[in-house]
């Protein structure tokens, strides 16, 4: 059964709150899910799922300096994760705070790793976005996420 990682850094909360989100939209798929804090993912770890999905507050229009990290070590994979699906999600404090930015940071990483990243031509388009503490909307966008993720991942390791 194919497996996709969610991870996350969360300082208040919000960004881990649009994790468990996003896993709720990827079970829905009858896909496992994994959710983990920053702190507990060991790099190798990437190789073991199809997919990997990767939340990040937004500080200063860019990603948290705990994920860039994370992304700077999984350079020693590069092209071991090549067709694997990767997606992104952000919670800010203001709506023009830097997170389509944040979003596009993350995703440039999965692509340069030769990942596989889907846009959504309804809602976030790159990505699901928060504002402060979740709202309904934001909930729904990462579950749309983590559902078509998952969805995608069934597509492309039948």
């Amino acid at each position: 059964m194919p497996k996709i990682l969610i991870i996350y850094y969360s300082k208040s909360g919000n960004t881990k709150a649009m994790a468990q989100a996003v896993a709720e939209g990827v079970k829905e798929e009858n896909i496992e899910a994994v959710v983990k804090d920053v702190k507990d993912v060991n790099v190798k770890e990437f190789l073991d799922y199809e997919g990997i999905i990767i939340g990040s507050p937004t500080y200063y229009g860019t990603l948290a300096a705990q994920i860039k990290k994370l992304l700077d070590e999984s350079v020693c994979f590069h092209g071991k994760l090549n067709g694997k699906v990767g997606a992104a999600f952000t919670s800010s404090a203001n709506i023009g705070g830097g997170n389509e930015t944040t979003i596009l940071s993350i995703l440039q990483a999965m692509l340069v790793h030769g990942m596989i990243v889907q846009g959504d031509y309804s809602g976030d388009h790159y990505g699901a976005v928060g504002i402060s503490n979740p709202d309904g909307r934001a909930v729904k966008q990462c579950h749309r996420q983590g559902k078509r993720t998952a969805m995608l991942i069934k597509q492309l390791f039948k």
